[in-house]
């Protein structure tokens, strides 16, 4: 398989989406199409991470989503803030939910993927399944809503592999649309962008330890 030239062009309106901010923490919508983070070519600087440094000096990077992906993202203000929310993704304490549309019709209502993950190394960003060699992968789906060719799913993941929501909807065989990575035919060409969004986040706050909780509906 043979992946198109990536031409990276990120959108600038808005520039930066700031959902909250305080003393200690900063929660940001980021759009599809940006990256979380600075790539190594000068051309792929332009990131969530650099975004907001411009405007919060201090802001640093705890959780990232990929380039495709939408929605909230939570960044730290200060060194405390950054070791506690660490802290808080190593033990899996962060509640994450996400919004995604599916090529197809499901069985179920609700189901769990456990598939362990690996690179995908001579096709490399991808990653797929490897029962033998994989790290462990979960993920939780409950069906949001049945459509005409798609269906709109809820997704929990409680790991956090790299591409983990795609590849565990494609192992059971729906894709999510107009993935570039992943989906073919209908289900690539149903949709313009990656349908997958953070909706969900929850964590505790790093100073007050009183619970944060956002919801951010996708445009999708």
């Amino acid at each position: 398989m043979t992946l198109q030239p990536f031409i990276y062009q990120p959108p600038t309106d808005p520039y930066l989406d700031v959902v909250y901010q305080d003393e200690d923490v900063l929660v940001l919508n980021k759009p599809s199409g940006l990256l979380s983070v600075p790539g190594r070519k000068e051309e792929h600087k332009d990131s969530l991470q650099s975004r907001a440094q411009a405007q919060f000096s201090t802001a640093t990077t705890v959780h990232r989503l990929d380039m495709d992906t939408s929605g909230l993202i939570v960044m730290a203000l200060n060194k405390h803030s950054h070791t506690s929310l660490s802290r808080q993704f190593e033990l899996r304490k962060i509640e994450k939910k996400y919004i995604a549309r599916v090529y197809g019709h499901l069985e179920k209502e609700n189901g769990v993927v456990e598939a362990p993950l690996i690179c995908d190394w001579p096709n490399r960003p991808r990653q797929m399944v490897d029962f033998e060699h994989g790290k462990k992968a979960l993920t939780h789906w409950s069906l949001v809503k049945q459509e005409a060719q798609t269906s709109l799913l809820e997704l929990k993941p409680v790991t956090g592999r790299s591409h983990q929501l795609r590849v565990h909807m494609l192992h059971i065989g729906h894709p999510i649309v107009g993935d570039q990575l992943y989906a073919r035919g209908d289900a690539l060409n149903y949709s313009d962008r990656l349908a997958l969004h953070s909706q969900g986040l929850k964590f505790f706050h790093p100073m007050s330890a009183s619970d944060m909780v956002f919801d951010l509906p996708p445009l999708f």
